[in-house]
């Protein structure tokens, strides 16, 4: 599983990486960005949540 964040849709809230910090993050421009790879096996639940979370729903997961 590989996660992306759509850049022109996020907000910035925060959400993603307090709900996965291991997949998730802040840059220095206030929007999220997922890691490259694929998303640990142990936080996939976590990486869902917050992609299910997303407000603004800018989080996407594929296998």
């Amino acid at each position: 599983m590989k996660a992306s964040v759509d850049k022109d849709t996020c907000i910035g809230c925060g959400l993603c990486p307090a709900t996965c910090p291991e997949v998730f993050s802040l840059e220095d421009d206030g929007l999220a960005v997922a890691i490259e790879g694929e998303i640990p096996e142990n936080v996939q639940g976590d990486a869902e949540a917050a992609r299910d979370g997303c407000p603004v729903s800018a989080i996407d997961i594929e296998d």
